[in-house]
């Protein structure tokens, strides 16, 4: 028996557990399936939107009693380094940059798992096993990259960023680094090659994922000139840190429903709202 998809998206929510960003408080994510042949084009509309893909998976905060998480983005056009971030630039400068397919390695895996190991040893991704961690690098329904740093001298694999190519600019799924090389800042390397690549593509965002104030986690986010941040509903410019404080009330989180109606979906997915289900 055949059965053939809805065009329409179908939106669901998560139960409620406990945020690794913020003490005492609870995450819930509204998120939907991306399969399919528009699965390039719904990644790239829902990225405007402040989703995040994970595998075949693009979601979205969506709590009852926060709004911290916010997306945020490099305008490359508007970004210029700071003396610090030049320094980081000019002490990585010898590493080679290879892009590749997103193919998992086992090279990839003893890298990731030092990283986890060193910096999030208690986080949500600690006991991801190598095949975990192929589906993450490998199950991917659209335009992926796996972005390598070596070093020259010994070939020795330093830092990893699976990156998805959008639309309108890069989007920076996850990366991670040997804790040996920390001093090297290599995170802060890797999002200032991909403001690079992005400038030297003609692409004007580098999608950073979610930028929480008040978490020391993502605070570093919140350095990068040309910084905007998707906030009730729109792209704007970062400004003062301090002025994005979350502030909740009973009324300041829309229903379910009326957040996936007011989600603008592509071409293909012409019906909106679609049905949403609860999922734990």
């Amino acid at each position: 028996m055949r059965h053939t998809l809805p065009l329409a998206p179908q939106f669901y929510v998560t139960a409620p557990q406990p945020c690794p960003y913020l003490e005492e408080r609870l995450e819930r994510k509204l998120f939907t399936a991306l399969q399919g042949q528009s699965a390039q084009e719904l990644n790239d509309e829902l990225s405007m939107q402040g989703f995040r893909r994970s595998q075949n998976v693009l979601y979205r905060p969506s709590c009852a009693d926060c709004s911290a998480c916010l997306s945020a983005r490099i305008v490359t056009a508007d970004f210029t380094p700071r003396k610090s971030q030049r320094r980081v630039r000019k002490r990585n400068a010898h590493l080679e940059r290879r892009v590749t397919s997103p193919w998992a390695t086992e090279e990839q895996y003893e890298l990731f798992r030092r990283y986890l190991d060193s910096r999030h040893a208690d986080g949500g991704m600690a006991d991801m096993d190598v095949f975990e961690f192929a589906a993450m690098i490998e199950e991917t329904p659209i335009r992926s990259r796996v972005i390598e740093y070596r070093d020259p001298g010994s070939d020795r694999l330093v830092a990893v960023c699976l990156t998805d190519v959008l639309a309108d600019g890069l989007s920076m799924v996850y990366s991670f680094f040997d804790p040996e090389f920390e001093r090297h800042s290599l995170g802060t390397y890797i999002i200032l090659d991909h403001v690079r690549i992005a400038s030297e593509s003609g692409l004007p965002h580098v999608y950073l994922g979610y930028w929480v104030p008040g978490s020391p986690k993502m605070g570093y986010k919140a350095k990068f000139a040309g910084l905007e941040i998707f906030k009730e509903g729109a792209w704007i410019p970062l400004g003062d840190p301090r002025d994005h404080e979350a502030t909740t009330h009973p009324l300041s989180t829309p229903p379910i429903a009326e957040q996936v109606a007011n989600i603008s979906l592509p071409d293909m997915a012409v019906h909106k709202g679609s049905v949403h289900k609860e999922r734990s």
